[in-house]
């Protein structure tokens, strides 16, 4: 409703950029349904979108593939979430709906309290995931940095070297 009132009130003269989300919505009644509500707000004049989070680039290019069968073709940009603290991230992940995959539950929990090795780690996955989305030519990527930019600084150092 909100994308189509824009619209209807002021053309095109602002860039619309919605919501996405590779791993369904947490409050939605289906993935179909999901994918539908974002085909809309699409349809409604929705410039290009920017997703929730994820660990999963499969999620990512399922996703984007499911939306473009429904018509809706705009650049989804990636959300990217830097790994600095496994309480965090589980705690943020788990209220947003963003999956964690096992292998890096499972890296983080036997990290334990060693902050330099989960930080470590999760440069080195972030890294990679950036490296594979922009390997395929993601529109851009979008960092959530949540107030704390050195380790996005890193990812970026890293991805310029490369």
């Amino acid at each position: 409703d909100l994308v189509t009132f824009i619209r209807t009130e002021t053309g095109n003269d602002f860039h619309l950029e919605v919501a996405a989300y590779p791993e369904i919505h947490p409050q939605a009644k289906s993935a179909e349904a999901d994918l539908r509500a974002y085909a809309t707000k699409v349809k409604a004049g929705a410039n290009s979108s920017i997703t929730q989070y994820f660990y999963n680039s499969d999620a990512y290019f399922r996703f984007v593939d499911d939306t473009h069968k429904l018509g809706a073709e705009v650049p989804v940009v990636p959300g990217i979430m830097p790994i600095t603290s496994s309480a965090q991230l589980l705690r943020f992940s788990d209220a947003c709906g963003a999956e964690i995959p096992r292998w890096i539950r499972l890296r983080l929990q036997g990290y334990g309290d060693d902050v330099e090795s989960i930080k470590a780690f999760g440069l080195d996955v972030v890294t990679e995931l950036c490296e594979q989305l922009r390997s395929v030519g993601v529109p851009g990527l979008h960092f959530y940095t949540m107030n704390q930019s050195a380790a996005t600084t890193d990812i970026l150092s890293r991805l310029k070297g490369a």
